[in-house]
């Protein structure tokens, strides 16, 4: 059995009865509406690890001098450490939203065969979107963000290796 197919088998079970598309539809806003509440704790999430980042990258320097100035230069790890660690959460989060968000849309295309329209699956995302494929079609934002902690890190070490050699 293919995954499709197991899919399908645990989403309308062995029931072979004819759907209500009216239940069907109204199961389909409500899981639309939790895909879209999905991502709208990735945008809090986001922006809640740019907050941080940002505070660290705007008074890190001057903290560090001053860190450095009551210890030895090699308990800089120590905050590289803690930094790098936040920067891998908060990658992993971003990478775990992306594993639940497309499961979530790929339910959403299988509900989606049951209704008279193919909204998400088949025309955004397969035809339009070229399932983010094409790059000058679309770029999956999520391929961005899962940048952003991997910039954060660049900067952190341009900003430790300064501190370091002055």
């Amino acid at each position: 059995m293919s995954s499709d197919e197991a899919l399908r088998s645990a989403l309308w079970g062995e029931n072979s009865a004819p759907l209500d598309v009216e239940v069907v539809f109204q199961q389909y806003q409500l899981y639309v509406e939790m895909a879209d509440r999905i991502s709208s704790r990735r945008n809090t999430a986001n922006n809640f690890f740019l907050g941080i980042n940002g505070a660290l990258l705007a008074t890190g320097a001057p903290l560090l001098n001053k860190f450095l100035d009551t210890t030895d230069d090699w308990m800089i790890i120590f905050p590289f450490f803690i930094v790098s660690l936040l920067l891998f959460f908060w990658w992993r989060l971003i990478f775990s939203y992306k594993q639940l968000n497309g499961a979530k849309f790929r339910i959403i295309g299988f509900i989606e065969e049951k209704l008279p329209a193919k909204i998400y699956g088949k025309t955004e995302w397969n035809l339009l979107l070229e399932k983010g494929e094409n790059r000058s079609a679309y770029w999956p934002l999520t391929h961005l963000e899962l940048k952003v902690p991997i910039v954060f890190f660049i900067g952190y070490i341009l900003l430790f290796a300064g501190v370091l050699l002055t």
